[in-house]
């Protein structure tokens, strides 16, 4: 078939590194092959509701829209969590909407779409492919970097280098004041960020998803800390963390048409210390402040890497794959081989003994 309007929209949690991807999909588009973008509104509610109320709105993409957002963070277009047209909530109950989009994909003329978000986005993608909505190329995004069939994703790098100064700077006061600090960063299922922080920030405990901790054993690295004459210590802790005879901290019952959210991770660890040793503790979570800011160079180049082999793929009528970094490669796998594949933290693999040698705890080893 003939391409000549592609939608194009963003999913999930923002990032730092959508807009390099948006930019280079629209310019290649335009530059290329002569196509016209939109840029559909909060992930796929611009698609449920074309009289959607956002500041955003669709809008059409020209090269004039995208100039100078290549080191903007976030997302020009605006994203949701909370748009899955298959569970959407109306009334108060989740419900399949998708025949609704499928109406208003036709009603703009749309050729194609690139989706460009994490694991819950690309399984969105394939059902919508499964129902009818073929033309779909998709783009992974977590700054988790948990998705399967590719090495890296963009939005990483910057998380973990935000994290990694945080570390810097409150060493500086844990270390003026002989203090535990607790450094809660963002990781669900998986403790990427955590384990390239902490190892880069040079923690001294990690406690990570992967990795089911006791307190005793932090405790014992932090005893072990003071008696060899330096009372203060660095624990990074992923907010997906568990302890060995427990479970991860959530924040209240999951949200109609959301997903869970964790809450509390670091302040549960500093309450099971409290008994345990005697150092003052402080909580710093991190939070939202990894998702935002200028991506980094390396999240600028993947982006934009990504974003043109997405349009690529599309001008090939290569759908229903997604891009993905393999070694320093830009390749396509099916987006089937991304969905359900978490990429986790091997316990066993080489950054974490990397890391035990070089004397950091993981929670597990008294």
């Amino acid at each position: 078939m003939s391409i000549k309007r592609v939608g194009i929209m963003t999913g999930g949690g923002d990032c730092p590194g959508l807009n390099p991807v948006i930019r280079a999909a629209v310019r290649t588009g335009i530059r290329r092959y002569g196509w016209e973008f939109v840029g559909i509104e909060d992930a796929f509610c611009g698609l449920i509701d074309l009289d959607y109320c956002s500041p955003h709105g669709n809008m059409p993409l020209d090269e004039a829209a995208v100039q100078n957002i290549l080191t903007k963070g976030g997302t020009i277009l605006g994203t949701s969590n909370k748009s899955d047209p298959f569970r959407y909530v109306v009334d108060g109950a989740e419900t399949d909407v998708f025949d609704t989009v499928l109406d208003n994909y036709a009603k703009l003329g749309l050729d194609a779409l690139i989706s460009i978000g994490g694991d819950g986005s690309m399984a969105i993608a394939q059902k919508a492919i499964d129902r009818g909505m073929t033309n779909i190329v998709g783009v992974p995004k977590t700054i988790d970097n948990d998705l399967g069939a590719t090495d890296y994703t963009f939005g990483f790098d910057t998380a973990v280098g935000v994290a990694t100064d945080a570390i810097d700077r409150l060493r500086d006061t844990a270390e003026s004041h002989d203090r535990v600090m607790l450094v809660e960063v963002m990781g669900r299922d998986a403790g990427w960020i955590a384990l390239h922080a902490g190892i880069a920030g040079g923690a001294h405990a990690i406690l990570l998803p992967e990795i089911p901790y006791n307190l005793e054993a932090i405790a014992a690295k932090i005893r072990e800390r003071r008696e060899n004459g330096r009372p203060y210590s660095i624990i990074v802790v992923a907010e997906g963390a568990k302890a060995a005879d427990g479970q991860a901290s959530y924040l209240g019952e999951r949200e109609l048409g959301g997903m869970e959210r964790y809450f509390g991770a670091a302040q549960r660890v500093a309450n099971g210390l409290e008994g345990l040793i005697e150092l003052d503790m402080r909580c710093v979570v991190l939070g939202h402040i990894q998702r935002g800011g200028s991506p980094s160079n390396f999240d600028r180049i993947l982006g934009t890497r990504f974003g043109e082999h997405a349009a690529q793929l599309v001008a090939k009528g290569d759908f229903g794959k997604m891009v993905a970094l393999r070694g320093t490669a830009i390749i396509s796998v099916p987006i089937t081989e991304a969905i359900g594949r978490q990429k986790l933290v091997d316990p066993k693999g080489q950054l974490v003994e990397s890391a035990r040698s070089l004397g950091i705890a993981f929670g597990d080893e008294v």
